[in-house]
């Protein structure tokens, strides 16, 4: 299972929360930011429904999966 943190960061003159290279839109507050961290986090723990999905690789090949829906990663958020 994939798992995901939110770490809560300075950036653009306020507060964002970031994964990866990633960054959220810009809030006033620390606080703001990490309720907004908090939400995302929650959102992606809801299952789904199993879809077929279609994506083109590097080499310009389709290729078809199916996505398991309940296939949900863990989330956390830091300060």
């Amino acid at each position: 299972m994939a798992h995901v943190t939110y770490r809560i960061v300075e950036h653009d003159g306020g507060w964002a929360y970031q994964f990866g290279g990633t960054y959220s839109e810009t809030f006033a507050s620390h606080d703001a930011a990490k309720a907004a961290a908090v939400r995302a986090a929650r959102e992606q723990k809801v299952p789904d429904q199993t879809a077929a999905i279609e994506y083109e690789t590097a080499n310009g090949q389709w290729v078809t999966e199916s996505a398991d829906g309940h296939d949900r990663p863990s989330t956390e958020v830091e300060d």
